[in-house]
């Protein structure tokens, strides 16, 4: 899994990232920022009823992209996991999320990325691809 651990540790550095989803025929970009290495997968948190979520749950198919020096593209599928030690272990990580998340996460959707491709790039040029 250390190859997943990666991906995580450069999105973590990055901070914000940018996730594409699809509603329609049209695609729909937004910054993120809410993110969780929890039992080998990465998660990351949408509010409760969004557009985002509505979107997600129409077509599990997003992109995600990072830039900090290089950048990283990962292509996948999001599945939900609302148990509520996922939403409590984002919670303890960040704090700041809490008021607005609940105790355990319960007022947000939580996602792990599943059959993803992540694609590092330096400048034009592929340099590196991991699948987990």
């Amino acid at each position: 899994m250390a190859d997943v651990k990666k991906v995580y540790d450069f999105l973590e550095k990055a901070g914000t990232f940018y996730l594409a989803t699809v509603e329609g025929d049209q695609p729909r970009v937004r910054p993120y920022g809410a993110m969780l290495y929890f039992e080998d997968k990465i998660y990351i948190m949408a509010f409760g009823k969004t557009s985002a979520t509505c979107q997600i749950a129409a077509n599990c198919k997003a992109e995600i992209c990072a830039f900090k020096g290089q950048t990283l593209r990962i292509e996948c599928k999001l599945v939900v996991d609302n148990r509520p030690e996922v939403g409590k272990a984002l919670v303890d990580k960040m704090p700041v999320l809490k008021p607005a998340l609940g105790e355990n996460g319960e007022n947000g959707v939580m996602y792990y990325l599943k059959d993803a491709k992540a694609d590092f790039f330096n400048m034009m040029e592929l340099k590196e691809t991991i699948k987990f």
